[in-house]
């Protein structure tokens, strides 16, 4: 239910991001991957690599993520994964990135996987700065929210080390649109 209600939300906030823009539908801010269609389920692969925790069945290999058409006067992105059904009811950070520049329009898989000059790393749930897969117990798939935020921001304009609490509330006025891709991951 919680999952239904965050995708109708953003669902809701991305198409309200391109209301009474004509070409939006041609020239859509889009966030793909070569790595997983929206929707399907993360490789193994993909999954996090704590080998004290017996849900972490994975590499930790970051996906791959590639996008096009940002916003006219964007200065920067931020780029964000999370679990809203991990340790309800708060969820779980996976990653929180931002101060990447303009110019950059996609990361290879693995990259994000570690400390990058092409990103400022934020904190995750972890206490990481870069990714971390999912380590997802038996049951049920949860859904895993890629969401990538074009900003006015300049690329150093953010500290390094927030939280995804921290970063959304300073991108506040500061958003100009945002698009995502949903990942699903259950334990093997």
């Amino acid at each position: 239910m919680l999952v239904r209600k965050w995708s109708l939300a953003v669902a809701v906030a991305m198409t309200a991001s391109c209301a009474g823009l004509p070409a939006c539908a041609e020239d859509a801010f889009t966030l793909s991957s070569s790595s997983f269609k929206d929707g399907e389920r993360l490789a193994v692969k993909h999954a996090g690599n704590n080998k004290s925790n017996p849900n972490c069945v994975g590499e930790n290999v970051s996906p791959a993520f590639s996008w096009v058409n940002p916003p006219e006067g964007t200065k920067s992105f931020a780029f964000l994964m999370f679990d809203p059904e991990g340790r309800p009811p708060a969820g779980v950070s996976h990653f929180v990135a931002y101060g990447i520049s303009p110019f950059v329009t996609g990361f290879a898989e693995g990259e994000l996987s570690k400390p990058s000059d092409k990103y400022v790393g934020g904190v995750s749930l972890m206490k990481l700065s870069n990714y971390f897969g999912p380590c997802t117990p038996p049951g049920a798939p949860h859904h895993y929210i890629f969401t990538l935020i074009a900003t006015d921001l300049e690329p150093n304009a953010l500290k390094e080390g927030l939280t995804r609490e921290e970063l959304i509330v300073a991108l506040g006025g500061h958003a100009k649109r945002a698009t995502g891709m949903v990942g699903t991951f259950s334990h093997p």
